[in-house]
């Protein structure tokens, strides 16, 4: 067997989130069935991916691995004859280009190092936030990507409010809690920014994250953003523990993976082992 490395980017729009549902259109089932029928596995593949998203929520940095028998890639050889690993996965990504819909793309496959684990891997993930808060609404053509605040935010109270939910904490009171899963997360940046264009954008990075929790962050901040609650409540809401019914989760399409950071090659196998011992559901 050979594991294969995949970066990939998608609009969540149209998907029902990353994981494969029987009956409903997802980012998994699409490129699992499009690797299995270019592949000829004789099925669909199996991929573990850095971070699984929920519907709506796009990614431009996702990375996932899959396992695959090294004779496989055979199925890429040219009409002259075989072809090398290099050319081989270069073919893929072009079959994988005419197979799959435009609303997920497949950037790079290559042969991935050894001791890699797209989900356990990971040093941290990056996500985005993107909020627009003009009176009129937002950009029609990134209505997709951005979402319209309909009160005037103030940067200064959001970052203020980012300010007091940085470091390790129990993210209890943000997450959905599921059995056997831990809610202490370390969160290492959270900060707004205005861009040129008007839109507020959120830079949300963290070692990993539970279940609604950057939206549930970003909900919290929103708020305190708009005024409607002081820049000391999403840090009491942290304190607290527990799910505060004044904390609404942002919208998704909101929400972008934007990157996902691994140590060194040598260091690899090591960093999946020591998540593994304190993660037992997916990110």
């Amino acid at each position: 067997m050979v594991r294969l490395r995949l970066d990939l980017a998608y609009d969540g729009t149209d998907f029902s989130g990353w994981a494969r549902q029987p009956g409903l259109r997802t980012v998994q089932g699409e490129i699992e069935q499009a690797l299995g029928r270019i592949l000829r596995l004789g099925g669909p593949a199996a991929l573990t991916v850095a971070g699984r998203t929920d519907a709506g929520v796009h990614a431009r940095g996702q990375v996932a691995h899959v396992d695959v028998p090294e004779e496989s890639l055979g199925e890429l050889d040219g009409n002259r004859g075989p072809l090398g690993v290099d050319e081989q996965l270069s073919a893929l990504v072009r079959r994988l280009g005419g197979v799959l819909e435009p609303d997920v793309r497949i950037h790079r496959v290559c042969v991935a190092p050894g001791g890699f684990d797209a989900r356990f891997s990971a040093m941290f993930r990056r996500y985005a936030y993107r909020v627009g808060d003009a009176p009129g609404g937002v950009d029609p053509l990134r209505r997709r990507e951005v979402v319209w605040h309909n009160r005037p935010l103030d940067l200064g109270a959001l970052n203020a409010a980012a300010a007091g939910l940085l470091g390790e904490h129990d993210f209890a009171a943000f997450c959905k809690r599921r059995d056997g899963a831990t809610t202490i997360r370390e969160l290492q940046r959270l900060e707004w920014a205005r861009r040129p264009d008007g839109v507020l954008e959120a830079t949300v990075v963290a070692d990993a994250f539970c279940h609604s929790m950057v939206r549930a962050l970003v909900g919290s901040l929103l708020a305190a953003g708009d005024g409607r609650r002081p820049v000391e409540w999403p840090g009491q809401v942290l304190a607290r523990g527990v799910r505060d019914s004044g904390v609404h989760v942002a919208p998704a399409h909101g929400l972008c993976l934007e990157e996902v950071g691994y140590p060194a090659d040598a260091d690899l196998a090591a960093r999946a082992e020591a998540t593994r011992r304190v993660r037992t559901v997916p990110d």
